[in-house]
């Protein structure tokens, strides 16, 4: 375990991406160390470790959470989705080429330039296109301020937010 804990580690049954696993980690653990480091999804990444960035988004029953800062005991009994499992969350018939809307949005608008922050935006994205299916372009950027990309694809961003809106609809 990468980090230091107050509690001793117990094993813990976590759901991620559809599937139950059981990890060993103390219960104040971040649950972005028990994805990265026990289950080998490298989805979210850790940026900034305050729950700043966003580098580190996953949903937390749908709704766009830090996992640096969530203690893995909080997410039992509940359902977590990476960037690795966010397909999974839309119906089949609204998935393109396998991936969910705002995941192949992206590709096609190639919104990442160097890509560390890449989960951060479609998470986030995902989750407020959720909640906000016909969002203009001022409650797009209203709804993911805060995120950080340092190679300034914002303008890339923003348009394939729009390009993943239009497909789900």
């Amino acid at each position: 375990m990468s980090a230091q804990s107050s509690q001793s580690a117990s094993a813990l049954t976590i759901a991620v991406d559809g599937k139950a696993h059981v990890v060993e980690a103390s219960p104040d653990t971040p649950l972005l160390y028990v994805l990265r480091n026990e289950l080998n999804l490298t989805g979210p990444r850790f940026g900034c470790g305050l729950a700043q960035c966003g580098a580190c988004t996953v949903h937390l029953d749908g709704a766009a959470v830090r996992s640096c800062v969530l203690p893995v005991s909080v997410v039992a009994g509940h359902q977590v989705t990476t960037l690795q499992g966010l397909a999974q969350t839309v119906p089949a018939e609204q998935r393109i080429d396998g991936l969910h809307p705002v995941q192949h949005a992206f590709i096609e608008e190639q919104a990442a330039q160097c890509g560390y922050c890449m989960n951060s935006w479609i998470m986030n994205s995902a989750a407020f296109l959720k909640q906000n299916p016909h969002a203009s372009d001022a409650e797009i950027r209203a709804g993911l301020t805060g995120l950080k990309c340092r190679c300034g694809t914002h303008i890339a961003i923003l348009r394939a937010v729009k390009r993943a809106a239009k497909a789900m609809a």
